[in-house]
């Protein structure tokens, strides 16, 4: 397997990473590998191509004004 390696990374970045990897119960490897594995399971082409489909399948579809749902919610 390959190795990377990142430079010059700020201390506060490294700080909120290694909380992360605490509350997910990783090392930090384990954490940023996670990240980058879920960062690249897609590819753009195939990004645009699920996104055209949920266009075609939502098109014609009417649907409500959540803003006016939220107000009433608050309402109550």
């Amino acid at each position: 397997m390959a190795e990377l390696l990142i430079r010059d990374l700020e201390p506060e970045v490294i700080k909120r990473l290694k909380l992360r990897a605490k509350q997910h119960h990783r090392s930090l490897q384990g954490e940023l590998k996670s990240i980058v594995e879920a960062a690249t399971k897609m590819s753009m082409e195939e990004a645009i191509k699920a996104s055209n489909a949920w266009h075609k399948r939502l098109s014609g579809h009417a649907f409500s004004d959540s803003a006016k749902l939220l107000r009433e919610d608050r309402d109550r």
